[in-house]
């Protein structure tokens, strides 16, 4: 037979070889196996315990064996947890496993392990003792912590970027409407994410004479980059409202800085609804130019209601020359005016179904006649019924003319 392929002869001389290789001995494998074995007695006694443990502990095996029992080895709130759930469910359900303990070293240092017990039966089915097998668990107990650390941290920078971020928001919407004579105004802002700063806005403010200034809008994209649109929008049309209070002539302004600012690479457009207020005896005149924005919803005090329209409103900031063309409303007793950006009538319904402008002017229509204050507290409570359906931030602004002796008849 060749020498390159040897026989049943030459695979009987290398079985010794491969052996050697083998454990010594199931007890060696038992004591120095790389986690911890012990056997109880019924009550808990320890019968047997392997050097692994032993080392672990730093017991020595007279120390522990017939002398303690494994309850003893314990923290005082794992020996509870043991008396208490452990040992009842073990003698019910015969094994139990991954249980996490700390056992008390010798040195009194604590070492967090995972236990799985099993009971041993005898031929007639009675138990006879317990097995446990130990695992070290230091080294998932600093990974544990780590990630507890890990969220920590994360939930105060969350925390930190939402204070930030209202903080921010707070800046770009007025502390407080002014006050008009004859009118009442209300406004609300609905943030979709306590994370990013939105990019909707309002205000209203007093100009020469017996006029008062208002508008509200939405800049595309949130964040640090739309409050900074934002900020420049909201001061902007305010100044050019003072130069001259003409709805489309401070839009077209508006156009003409946003457009200049913001036409390269990284292009930013608003829509808005700028308006001037002039009241007077028994009612006001609103004088409306739409910039690409939602229409204006007038509510009568006699239940009618109509989407106000806005010829020429194209987007702000989106073109060189974008148009805009006023329209001239009478807000008589009972009127109500309502403003307001399309997270309203974008927002998803439970049944995730798209709210329409259609449907939230028959909402309102039903509180006719009614007034800015009741408008927005009925609009507040349409968005709190969507839920997690609003997916974009919501800003709302209301004005109406009470009626005569009351609010409503």
């Amino acid at each position: 037979m060749c020498e390159d392929h040897p026989g049943p002869g030459g695979q009987e001389r290398a079985a010794p070889e491969f052996s050697a290789l083998l454990e010594d001995s199931a007890e060696d494998l038992y004591e120095h196996a790389p986690c911890g074995y012990l056997s109880t007695l019924l009550d808990g006694t320890i019968a047997k315990i392997n050097a692994t443990l032993l080392g672990w502990l730093g017991y020595e095996r007279d120390d522990v064996v017939g002398r303690r029992r494994f309850a003893e080895l314990l923290t005082v709130g794992g020996r509870i947890y043991h008396e208490t759930h452990f040992a009842p469910l073990l003698r019910m359900q015969g094994e139990l496993g991954g249980v996490a303990f700390e056992l008390k070293t010798a040195d009194g240092t604590r070492l967090p392990v995972l236990v799985t017990s099993t009971v041993k039966t005898g031929s007639d089915g009675q138990p006879q003792l317990i097995r446990t097998t130990v695992f070290d668990a230091r080294d998932r107990r600093a990974y544990e912590k780590e990630l507890l650390r890990a969220r920590e941290e994360a939930e105060c920078e969350r925390d930190r970027v939402q204070r930030l971020a209202r903080t921010l928001q707070q800046t770009l919407l007025p502390p407080a409407l002014a006050e008009v004579p004859g009118v009442e105004v209300a406004a609300y802002y609905h943030p979709a994410s306590a994370d990013e700063v939105g990019g909707d806005f309002y205000d209203l403010f007093p100009l020469t004479g017996e006029t008062w200034g208002f508008f509200l809008g939405d800049v595309s994209g949130k964040g640090a980059a739309a409050a900074v649109v934002t900020s420049l929008a909201r001061y902007t049309l305010r100044a050019a409202a003072v130069i001259d209070p003409d709805p489309a002539t401070v839009l077209d302004r508006l156009n003409t800085v946003l457009h200049h600012e913001y036409r390269g690479a990284d292009p930013r457009y608003c829509t808005v609804i700028q308006g001037c207020l002039r009241p007077g005896d028994g009612g006001a005149e609103v004088t409306l130019a739409t910039g690409g924005h939602p229409p204006a919803l007038l509510i009568r005090a006699d239940g009618t209601s109509a989407f106000l329209p806005g010829p020429g409103g194209q987007l702000v900031g989106a073109l060189p020359r974008a148009r805009f063309a006023s329209v001239d409303v009478v807000l008589e007793p009972g009127d109500t005016l309502l403003l307001y950006t399309d997270g309203l009538t974008e927002a998803r319904t439970q049944g995730r179904v798209r709210y329409s402008e259609e449907q939230l002017r028959e909402h309102l229509s039903g509180l006719a006649p009614t007034t800015a204050p009741a408008v927005i507290a009925a609009v507040t409570g349409l968005l709190a019924s969507f839920g997690d359906g609003v997916e974009d931030d919501t800003a709302l602004l209301a004005l109406s003319v009470p009626r005569p002796g009351g609010d409503r008849p």
